[in-house]
């Protein structure tokens, strides 16, 4: 089990890696950073405040990573606004057309590996809250 826990906070601590640098550089650069060029002051602003808000999520990931075991409700928080974000990135997919490869690996993450691991997390919590001397049932 301490193997598993630790496997996994190496992942979520990596994979916060992603919301907070692209924040960070949406942040400093805002949207003529990715677009070649500012659309408008106020997209450019949205833009640099969405941009805040992604940094905020994967610094709060990082804030999961100690005594992951017992953050399953800000983990499934943070999950549930990344899906959320991603299901907004899939109907302007639909919407408008095909995004950047950046931006489809980004949707990747948003619906395929953030889910999972919240997932891992929830596995991860039943075990611990698992009494030491309780058999290990084969699935």
């Amino acid at each position: 089990m301490m193997d598993e826990r630790r496997a996994l906070q190496r992942v979520v601590a990596a994979a916060a890696c992603i919301p907070v640098a692209a924040g960070l550089y949406g942040v400093l650069f805002g949207v003529n950073g990715i677009a070649g060029g500012i659309e408008s002051v106020s997209a450019d602003s949205h833009f640099r405040y969405l941009s805040g808000l992604l940094t905020g999520i994967g610094i709060l990931f990082w804030f999961c990573v100690p005594g992951i075991e017992g953050k399953t409700r800000l983990f499934r928080f943070l999950t549930l606004v990344v899906v959320l974000g991603g299901l907004a990135r899939l109907l302007g997919l639909y919407l408008t057309g095909l995004p950047s490869l950046t931006m489809l690996a980004a949707l990747c993450v948003e619906l395929g590996l953030t889910p999972l691991l919240c997932l891992w997390q929830t596995r991860v919590a039943g075990l611990a809250r698992m009494p030491a001397s309780a058999p290990m049932r084969d699935a």
